[in-house]
């Protein structure tokens, strides 16, 4: 039986909010995404969503005003959706909303998203599943990464290991090997302080295909000392976010090698850390995969893609699209499935790779 699911996702790079119409055929574990689209988050809001990041005045007042801001832009792309497909409301199961994270604290048990789930049901007239960090951080994990879950139901063969790689603001990993359970984890930085020293310098909002970072040259001294952070030296499971690879914590590392570079060099210092970080936890944890795929922003990093090819000599480098899933939907499609699992009482999580206790099934209905 077929259940059609929308999800939605903006993820840490805040580069827009995707919005993934999803079927599910459960039988033959497989989800096609029938269609999508991904809104451009009005300046304004994104400097208000950055700005949550870290502490400031009249947070809690501000939170709310920008979650009811997300939650009419989503409820917007929701609606423009089933238009254009000629649905009705009542044709979609629920919505998987994963909401806009602003804090991620698993040292501390929390993970904070906001959106608005009960307007965005309002507003669309569906049942809406969010919130679905919270359980996995109570049963003692890291409330994610989460879209591991999806990658191992949906592209896990029974022959050979295969390692997905998502790169967003952050970069995760999924390793499926045959008749083991799915690890998982942060590697470290993706596109967020490329796009955050871009935006410094230049006024855009990411480096295309990394074309300003094929400018420059890579310092070596800034990219090992960057390299040495802690964060890379850790076994997962393990999870970041803004609230620790933010600019600070760049501006920390150009104060020891690169106070006086050149901007293009830092950011091809910036792109080879993404890749290097990726790179190091490819060999130490999936030394056996034939081939990596691929998905998320980072995925048209043309430059990035080169690099890791090199990086990775002995792997194939290439997107989810060999595996017959657009990568710019893949995690929109995830929070879609998240909600279909919530639905049918099934976990959404895998403890192997967040670290929790155990299954659990994740998230919490707001209804129509």
């Amino acid at each position: 039986m077929c259940a059609l699911y929308v999800g939605i996702m903006s993820g840490t790079s805040l580069d827009g909010i995707d919005i993934a119409l999803t079927r599910f055929n459960a039988e033959q574990h497989q989800a096609e995404c029938l269609d999508a689209l991904c809104l451009d988050i009005p300046s304004e809001l994104k400097q208000q969503l950055l700005s949550l990041c870290s502490s400031g005045d009249d947070e809690l007042v501000r939170a709310g005003q920008a979650g009811i801001e997300w939650a009419q832009l989503a409820a917007a792309g929701v609606n423009q959706l089933l238009q254009r497909n000629q649905l009705n409301t009542s044709d979609v199961h629920a919505i998987g909303s994963h909401g806009q994270t602003v804090r991620h604290h698993p040292e501390l048990g929390f993970s904070l998203q906001i959106g608005a789930p009960t307007l965005l049901a309002e507003l669309t007239n569906i049942n809406v599943i969010s919130d679905f960090r919270s359980r996995d951080l109570a049963a003692g994990g890291e409330g994610a990464p989460l879209v591991p879950a999806f990658h191992s139901w949906l592209l896990s063969d029974a022959l050979q290991t295969r390692t997905l790689i998502n790169i967003g603001g952050f970069a995760n990993l999924t390793i499926m090997r045959p008749g083991q359970p799915p690890a998982g984890f942060d590697s470290g930085p993706g596109n967020a302080l490329m796009d955050a020293w871009i935006h410094q310098h230049k006024g855009l909002t990411y480096d295309k295909a990394g074309t300003w970072a094929r400018q420059g040259n890579v310092i070596p001294e800034l990219l090992t000392h960057m390299l040495a952070d802690p964060y890379f030296a850790r076994s997962g499971p393990k999870s970041t976010g803004r609230e620790y690879f933010n600019p600070r914590w760049l501006n920390q590392q150009l104060s020891r090698f690169g106070a006086t570079a050149a901007a293009a060099d830092v950011q091809a210092t910036l792109l080879a850390l993404t890749s290097h970080s990726i790179a190091d936890s490819v060999r130490l944890n999936a030394s056996d995969s034939a081939a990596l795929y691929l998905c998320g922003g980072g995925a048209r990093n043309t430059l990035l893609l080169e690099q890791l090819e090199q990086l990775l000599p002995e792997q194939q480098v290439a997107t989810t699209h060999a595996l017959g899933v657009d990568p710019d939907w893949m995690e929109a499609m995830a929070f879609a499935w998240l909600a279909w699992r919530f639905d049918e009482r099934l976990a959404g999580n895998l403890p192997s790779v967040t670290g929790a206790r155990g299954e659990r099934v994740l998230g919490a209905l707001y209804p129509a």
